[in-house]
């Protein structure tokens, strides 16, 4: 019998002849046939979730009382909105449930509680969904952990990826030449190891049982490049669309693209925003700008093409990659070329920021204005208010000597009449002031203060506040200057470490 390609190594749908029962198929079965218990499946995407319940459910025999829904389909969304109300609905599988409005996945919660309390001889929930799913759930009814069984999907095990390609191999008749290679770069997931399978086989002519040949003859580069060109026609404007955000800011420090590169890096599917922030101090201000104020939640919310490939959780502040294509293509990306064709300049930090304020608390207006609007370029601007709930407890002079020494690629002071005045503008003055020479004080002359006040600024360039303009008009000047100098600083700094690094021979 003729045995085609696609329907052994399978990109998409239910494997017929590479199906691997994984880690948790044991586990899976004996909760699928405990009455009324509620079921949380969560994992990676492409890892064998929706298939081994499939597979499950149709070895216990069950086949016949399951009804499937999915949180992505809109018809489907209003048949679940309505679960509560069954008391004899048999088993229901709701694929993609992290992806419900919160409202939603409360009642699902309350509701797989009432079952299990009932224990329903007759009802079944069943909820599929990505890494930390059911941490989600929980949330809302803590004390569920206990009334339903959660079965976590990880990355399949070397020798389960190595098991689902000897079956291939067996059905097409053939050798894998770069098996070993295929295993190591699927990661464990069974999707990109079928579509790495797959592309292998096409390179070397085979398309089904009968072509003829017993070994493959290709590389791993080859195979590598092909699926990367033929991914990146769906993922690269995805990719690109996620990393610049709601609008490109070339002087910014590109929260978004940061957050995507540190997915890609994950040795998981899923990143902790606040425990990477731990880790790259010199990004907080910029991403918990995008995480606090909504924005990384609106981007994805309005977006449907990013909905497919990557989901936000803001109870948890935990981002998950949903496609394994995606993932795969994220993670085989040249992130410097990526950053430079999509238009952002030496995305590097070394610094926590970009500019530092200081003023008099009578200027405080212009200086939130300031925060304000450069904030909203991505900009990481230190400015006393923002900083309070840090400050806390803490030795302040400790705390703000050495941002204003060497933390902050800039100082922007304001320099009214009260400026010089006050204790802490002197204590500030005293620690920024040896970095005149270092072109880093970025002086700003309110227009009706004496050019006498801090005379060493006057030697510098800087600009002029004038207050007798319109407030709005004069604080849009200043931050356009001051963004188009941090972008010259992150040109020179690119231009600097392209000289300095070490040439491809």
């Amino acid at each position: 019998m003729k045995i085609y390609l696609e329907d052994v190594f399978k990109t998409s749908g239910t494997p017929t002849h590479t199906f691997v029962k994984p880690v948790e198929y044991t586990k899976l079965v004996v909760a699928l046939r405990t009455k009324g218990r509620g079921l949380v499946v969560e994992g990676p995407s492409g890892i064998g979730k929706t298939t081994s319940i499939n597979k499950a459910i149709e070895e216990i025999g069950l086949l016949a009382s399951v009804t499937s829904l999915s949180a992505r389909k809109k018809e489907d969304v209003e048949m679940i909105k309505l679960l509560p109300e069954f008391s004899d609905m048999g088993i229901v599988i709701v694929d993609d449930f992290h992806v419900l409005p919160n409202d939603i996945k409360k009642d699902l919660s309350d509701f797989m509680k009432t079952l299990a309390d009932e224990d329903s001889e007759s009802s079944k929930l069943i909820l599929i969904g990505i890494n930390k799913a059911g941490d989600s759930l929980v949330s809302f009814s803590p004390d569920l952990n206990n009334r339903i069984d959660t079965i976590k999907f990880e990355a399949n095990p070397e020798e389960k990826i190595e098991e689902m390609l000897t079956l291939g191999e067996n059905a097409l008749n053939i050798e894998l030449n770069i098996k070993s290679e295929l295993i190591s770069e699927s990661k464990g997931s069974f999707h990109i190891a079928q579509m790495l399978a797959k592309e292998t086989c096409i390179s070397c002519d085979i398309i089904d049982n009968t072509s003829g040949i017993s070994i493959t003859d290709t590389s791993l580069e080859t195979v590598r490049s092909k699926v990367i060109q033929e991914l990146a026609r769906l993922f690269y404007p995805k990719a690109r669309a996620f990393a610049i955000g709601s609008k490109l800011r070339k002087e910014g420090r590109a929260p978004y693209l940061h957050l995507l590169h540190w997915l890609a890096i994950s040795p998981e599917w899923s990143i902790n925003i606040d425990e990477l922030l731990s880790q790259h101090p010199e990004m907080k201000l910029s991403i918990n700008q995008v995480v606090e104020k909504g924005y990384l939640t609106k981007l994805i919310g309005e977006n449907p093409m990013l909905q497919d490939v990557i989901h936000y959780d803001d109870h948890s502040n935990i981002l998950t990659v949903e496609d394994p294509k995606f993932l795969f293509f994220i993670r085989n990306i040249l992130w410097n070329k990526f950053a430079e064709q999509i238009g952002f300049i030496g995305v590097e930090f070394s610094k926590p920021y970009d500019f530092a304020l200081s003023f008099a608390g009578e200027n405080r207006d212009l200086a939130e204005s300031l925060f304000e609007n450069l904030t909203d370029r991505e900009i990481a601007v230190f400015y006393d208010k923002n900083e309070q709930h840090r400050i806390l407890a803490l030795n302040v002079e400790d705390y703000l000597a050495p941002i204003y020494n060497s933390e902050a690629d800039f100082v922007v002071v304001l320099i009214s009449s009260d400026y010089p005045k006050k204790i802490w503008t002197k204590f500030e003055s005293e620690h920024f002031k040896k970095r005149f020479g270092e072109n880093a004080i970025i002086p700003i002359w309110f227009s009706d203060t004496d050019s006498s006040l801090f005379d060493e600024s006057r030697k510098y360039g800087g600009m002029t506040f004038d207050v007798n303009a319109e407030f709005d008009t004069e604080v849009s000047k200043i931050v356009e200057m001051l963004s188009k100098k941090l972008e010259e600083k992150r040109r020179d700094r690119a231009k600097k470490k392209e000289v300095n690094s070490p040439q491809d021979e």
